[in-house]
């Protein structure tokens, strides 16, 4: 087997991969989001903290994540991406065909 028609192939399969996982990791948290506890009661999680010590300030993009029209862009954007890689190694190898043999 021609090795370029390999590393193809495996190009190929690592990017269906990519969109494959960029999918289930963009779902994944709405799939398992569970309801906030309601105010006063705490999980077992949340630390008891002690009256005389102060919370640390956490960023709104640490606990709030990315919004979902974000993620929407980025799996868009790696799809058009990949896309754009593949027509342009199809391009390149169909330039540079073989040609058949001609009889003399």
């Amino acid at each position: 087997m021609n090795p370029i028609r390999t590393i193809r192939r495996l190009a190929c399969t690592l990017i269906g991969l990519t969109a494959v996982l960029a999918a289930v990791v963009a779902s994944a948290p709405a799939a398992f989001a569970q309801p906030s506890p309601p105010p006063g009661v705490l999980s077992r999680y949340e630390p008891v903290l002690v009256p005389h010590t102060v919370p640390a300030h956490a960023h709104g993009a640490i606990t709030e994540g990315l919004a979902g029209w974000q993620i929407t862009l980025i799996v868009v954007g790696a799809a058009i991406l990949g896309a754009i890689v593949a027509v342009l190694l199809d391009r390149a190898r169909a330039a540079h065909g073989h040609r058949p043999a001609t009889a003399a």
